[in-house]
């Protein structure tokens, strides 16, 4: 397949690097083509089994990972990264289109999903939109001092609490980040989950309040998450 046109060079994230997990080679080859097209570094691996090991071996900044793959699943290796503790982006593909299996895809770790066939356009937007989501644009301001106690770098994707880092988990982060784009402002549940789940959450809002709750616990003494009744969310510096 011809790649299309690519995007003006102005709108284009900064080249990245991005690891392609599909074992059908027509089309691995179409996704290595385009994402080349459009200024990304491309490596491609073809197993599951593959994919662990060159995550162990190199970083990237994104993952597009087939859920069926042999031996490893797309799921399997999804949930391994995350038990490891890595926090790469990752976009499930598949041909599965039910919602118990994006249900999957996200409570394994996923960050977004996309259904075969789609549109490259459709896939490279949404890799930009998570890119930006996940502070992976090197023209963003990444490092945000909050109170005398807690720093945010969107671009390493770390916090730090009186200079030590705080391991927060994917979504964690993606709720703090939010919430702090604007402190001391209210943020509705919905903007909330739907910037930090892209749409695609279909389970119970009180995921929000867990993962709210974790933040809460890890960043005790630098700041403050204040539930508003009704509405959302308020984050306060402290200090």
């Amino acid at each position: 397949m011809k790649p299309y046109a690519a995007v003006p060079a102005t709108d284009a994230l900064p080249v990245r690097s991005v690891l392609v997990v599909e074992d059908e080679e027509q089309m691995r080859t179409m996704l290595e083509d385009n994402l080349q097209f459009d200024g990304y570094r491309v490596t491609s691996v073809s197993s599951g089994e593959d994919a662990l090991g060159e995550l162990e071996r190199s970083a990237y900044a994104l993952v597009l990972l087939d859920i069926r793959l042999p031996g490893i699943s797309g799921y399997d290796v999804c949930k391994r990264l995350r038990s490891r503790g890595t926090r790469v982006p990752v976009i499930m593909l598949t041909a599965r289109n039910q919602e118990a299996d994006r249900v999957t895809g996200l409570d394994v770790g996923a960050d977004d999903y996309v259904s075969k066939p789609f549109s490259v356009r459709e896939l490279l937007a949404r890799i930009k939109a998570l890119a930006k989501r996940a502070g992976l644009d090197a023209s963003a301001d990444h490092a945000q001092q909050i109170g005398a106690h807690v720093r945010l770098d969107r671009r390493s994707r770390q916090v730090f609490l009186d200079g030590v880092e705080v391991h927060l988990t994917n979504k964690e982060f993606d709720v703090l980040a939010f919430l702090c784009e604007d402190p001391g402002a209210a943020r509705r549940r919905s903007e909330i989950i739907e910037h930090v789940w892209g749409g695609q959450w279909f389970g119970p809002t009180k995921t929000l309040d867990a993962h709210v709750a974790a933040v809460r616990r890890k960043l005790d003494g630098g700041i403050v998450i204040t539930a508003i009744r009704g509405v959302g969310f308020r984050v306060d510096a402290v200090g």
